[in-house]
C-alpha cells in the first residue's frame, strides 16, 4: 500500500497528463492550496487555480495557461467567410490535435479559460467544436462537468451536437443530471426543440441509463423537473432490470421524487422486468411512508412478481405496512369480502 501511495505522488514522466478532464486532476494532485475531493453524487467542487497544467501538447511541448493565449493571439477572431482560405496559422489551429485527441478548444476548457475558449468558438466551424478526444468527450461534456454554464451556453448557441456520447455512453445532458449543474442542463435544453431534445432523453449510458434515471438516482430534483417540462419519458425503463425513476426514488426512500414523479403522472404500477412494481420495492425496504403514498396514487396491492409474490408477502409482519393493506383479497362468488354487506 505504501509503494502505491508513493507512486500517486511522484510528478508525471514525459510532462504530460492523460486527456481530459481526468488529466487535469491528476495534475493537481500535487498543488497547494486544493479543494477537497468531488462528491460525484452531487455537484462538483470547484478545482483549484493553477498557472500551468502539462498535457500531451502540440510538438510535444508542455503547454500552459499562458501559451494557450499566445498560440490564439494574431488570429482572426472572426468567423471566416464561405470559400475564404484560412492562414496558416488559422488552419494549424484547426487541425492540431494532441496524441490524447484533444483539440485546443479542449484544451482552454480544461484550462476553465472561458475568455478564449469563447474566441476559439468564433473561430472553429461547427465540425471542430464536435471533435471528441480519447475519452470520446467533447468541448461540450468538458464544459459541462467544469460547470463552466457561458461556455456550455456558447457552445449550443453555435450548434454543437447534444447527443454525442463519452467513454461511458453518457451525453453531455447525461453529466449535467449526474453532477447536478442544473444551469448547464438549462442551457443545454433552453432553446432546444422537442424533435432535437428527444433522442438525448431517449439515450441510455453504457449502463442503461437515461438522463431521468441519472438524475433520480443522484436525487436532482430540479433537474428532474427540468426534463420532465422538456418532455422526458417518465416510464422509460433502464436498460439492465427494467427500472423507472419510480422504482428508482422508491428503491432511494425519496420520497421528493416520488411525490414528484407521481404528481406528473407517472406509472404507479410499473413493473420491471421481474414484475416487481414501484410498491413491492418500497414494501420490501419497509418503507411505509412511500408504499402509503404509492397506495393514495392507486397502487394496486395484488399485482405479483415472477417470484409470484404480491407486495403485501414482502410486508415481514410491519405492522405500519400491514394497516395500508386491506383484507380485499378473499372473495366470495367473485366479490370481496370487505364490500359484502351482511
Amino acid at each position: 500500500m505504501a509503494s502505491d501511495d508513493r507512486r500517486k505522488d511522484e510528478p508525471l514522466e514525459d510532462g504530460r497528463a492523460d486527456s481530459g478532464v481526468d488529466s487535469y486532476r491528476s495534475a493537481l494532485r500535487s498543488e497547494e492550496p486544493r479543494e477537497p475531493s468531488a462528491d460525484f453524487s452531487g455537484p462538483r467542487d470547484k478545482f483549484t487555480a493553477v498557472e500551468e497544467r502539462l498535457d500531451s501538447a502540440y510538438g510535444s511541448s508542455s503547454l500552459t495557461a499562458e501559451s494557450l493565449s499566445e498560440i490564439v493571439g494574431g488570429c482572426t477572431l472572426e468567423e471566416p467567410a464561405r470559400g475564404s482560405e484560412l492562414s496558416d496559422r488559422e488552419e494549424n489551429l484547426l487541425t492540431t490535435i494532441t496524441e490524447d485527441g484533444d483539440t485546443i478548444l479542449h484544451l482552454a476548457i480544461i484550462h476553465e479559460d472561458r475568455f478564449i475558449a469563447h474566441q476559439l468558438m468564433q473561430l472553429f466551424p461547427q465540425d471542430v467544436l464536435n471533435i471528441q478526444n480519447n475519452l470520446y468527450q467533447s468541448p461540450l461534456h468538458l464544459a459541462t462537468y467544469l460547470n463552466l454554464v457561458d461556455v456550455v451556453k456558447g457552445l449550443v448557441e453555435k450548434g454543437a451536437s447534444l447527443e454525442l456520447q463519452d467513454q461511458e455512453g453518457n451525453t453531455a445532458l447525461h453529466v449535467a443530471c449526474q453532477h447536478g449543474q442544473t444551469e448547464c442542463a438549462g442551457e443545454m435544453t433552453r432553446e432546444a426543440s422537442p424533435s432535437k431534445l428527444a433522442p438525448v432523453l431517449e439515450t441510455q449510458n453504457w449502463r442503461g441509463l437515461a438522463c431521468l434515471h441519472l438524475a433520480a438516482l443522484h436525487r436532482q430534483h430540479h433537474i428532474m423537473k427540468l426534463l420532465v417540462n422538456k418532455g422526458a419519458d417518465l416510464n422509460v425503463q433502464e436498460g439492465t432490470s427494467g427500472k423507472t425513476a419510480l422504482h428508482l426514488a422508491a428503491e432511494l426512500h425519496d420520497v421528493a421524487s416520488v411525490k414528484l414523479l407521481l404528481s406528473r403522472g407517472a406509472n404507479v404500477d410499473a413493473a420491471m422486468f421481474n414484475g416487481c412494481t414501484p410498491l413491492h420495492l418500497a414494501v420490501g425496504r419497509q418503507d411505509a411512508a412511500i408504499a402509503h403514498l404509492l397506495c393514495q396514487s392507486g397502487a394496486d396491492t395484488m399485482l405479483r412478481n415472477m417470484e409470484d409474490e404480491t407486495a403485501l408477502d414482502l410486508a415481514d409482519g410491519n405492522d405500519d405496512i400491514l394497516a395500508l393493506f386491506p383484507f380485499d383479497d378473499i372473495q366470495i362468488s367473485g366479490r370481496s369480502v370487505v364490500s359484502v354487506k351482511f
